[in-house]
């Protein structure tokens, strides 16, 4: 900062200060663009040519429409894009909500070391999906139609839902803006930020789990399409509790991944409380995991759905039943009991794969079950899908490495980070 002069005038150190100010965090932020460690990874090389080629996949896509990379037609218009990138990855992203209700509102202080974490991933997750959502929409241009209501009507759950994902990315940022401001060393932004955090807490919670419910409810208006294995009037509420357990497994899919590839931007102490909070996490998960097994045993006495079980249909059914929710019930019990951290990680993966495995039953697999010709992913669909996976991994990766997501870094940790990237970082200035 620039020393204060007595012959200046009084609104000159102010104009000075902010040039400075301002000059000094675009240097700073020019300098974290820049690459950091090795390029030539296996890692960079696979998923940057997914990323290359599925950017032109996408660019076919916008020049000659959704029939040059997909599938789709007007007898099956959702596939992949919807199912896999909107419908699952939104309950992917659900346990940032879950976390910040847990951290914030109950005071569990246990899972504070993590919250930033999954903040992040659920942010990322929100966008990314955002924009996959824009690829499967025949006139991308008319995506503001749900929000304003026009050709839906305010009454619309499209309405309701594309209002609750807006909002929601809205506070998920400002619940993960004190970490930039901390990275940018802007004290009292931060403070303010900090200060504005409860409110979008407690906001996002409300509209998080309407969100995740409504998904459920858009699959409201297709009772004779979906199967009967799979439909239900509960479906908005096993939406819900469906999407509590796929975030948790998430976030201890996600511990996995960051004690091995980020393990120096982690301190001692979440190290050290790393297994007790993935079986916090468990317990959390199969709570989570029994209300939904409650809520699929009433809709199979109420609705009946005994009488196709011995259909192809039905063994499906039961493939997903007892695959990937009751097998990973008992896992995560057995986990707990046993206090064993890598079981629970282990059982984490496989309820993952029975939340995709329900949702592309719901929205693809399931649905107009009766067609003679059926819909398949094309090639290119899946490519692409890929290629955002791949794009959000990028971003997740160079916030991690930049930024303050695990809590106040320690000097030793700067060092060693410095040492193994061959770096040398620097802060801007005071704002």
């Amino acid at each position: 900062m620039a020393n204060r002069s007595d012959a200046a005038p009084a609104g000159a150190e102010g104009a000075v200060t902010f040039r400075q100010v301002a000059r000094e965090t675009i240097r700073f932020l020019l300098s974290e663009l820049k690459p950091k460690g090795k390029m030539l990874t296996p890692f960079n090389v696979v998923t940057g040519g997914i990323i290359l080629s599925g950017l032109a996949m996408i660019a076919v896509r916008f020049a000659f429409g959704l029939g040059s990379v997909t599938n789709l037609s007007q007898n099956y218009p959702w596939g992949i894009w919807i199912g896999f990138d909107v419908v699952t990855g939104v309950a992917f992203a659900g346990g940032a909500y879950v976390l910040c209700f847990v951290v914030h509102i109950l005071k569990v202080k246990k899972f504070e070391p993590i919250v930033r974490v999954t903040v992040l991933n659920g942010f990322l997750a929100y966008v990314f999906y955002a924009g996959a959502l824009l690829l499967d929409l025949g006139r991308p241009w008319n995506v503001i139609n749900p929000i304003i209501g026009n050709a839906f009507g305010l009454s619309s759950v499209l309405f309701l839902v594309a209002w609750h994902f807006l909002l929601y990315m809205i506070c998920e940022f400002l619940e993960f803006s004190p970490v930039v401001a901390q990275w940018l060393n802007w004290p009292r932004a931060r403070r303010i930020l900090e200060g504005l955090s409860t409110g979008a807490v407690i906001f996002g919670i409300t509209l998080s789990t309407l969100h995740q419910s409504g998904l459920g409810a858009l699959f409201l208006l297709a009772p004779t399409k979906i199967h009967p294995l799979w439909y239900s009037g509960n479906i908005p509420v096993r939406s819900f509790a469906s999407g509590v357990f796929a975030g948790l497994s998430m976030g201890m899919i996600e511990s996995f991944f960051t004690q091995k590839a980020f393990r120096h931007r982690i301190g001692h102490e979440l190290h050290a409380a790393h297994d007790g909070i993935l079986l916090g996490l468990g317990k959390g998960a199969v709570g989570a995991l029994f209300a939904y097994i409650f809520l699929k045993l009433i809709d199979f006495v109420h609705y009946k759905q005994w009488i196709h079980l011995g259909t192809p249909m039905g063994y499906w059914y039961l493939f997903e039943i007892v695959g990937f929710i009751l097998l990973p019930t008992a896992l995560f019990l057995q986990a707990i009991r046993q206090r064993s951290a890598k079981l629970v990680q282990f059982t984490a993966f496989l309820t993952a794969v029975g939340v995709i495995l329900n949702r592309l039953n719901v929205s693809v697999i399931a649905f107009k079950w009766y067609e003679t010709v059926r819909y398949y992913p094309s090639f290119m669909e899946i490519w692409v899908t890929l290629a955002i996976i791949s794009m959000e991994l990028w971003v997740f990766r160079w916030v991690i490495l930049r930024m303050p997501v695990f809590g106040e870094a320690h000097p030793v940790v700067e060092e060693k980070i410095a040492e193994d990237m061959e770096v040398v970082t620097w802060k801007a200035p005071d704002l």
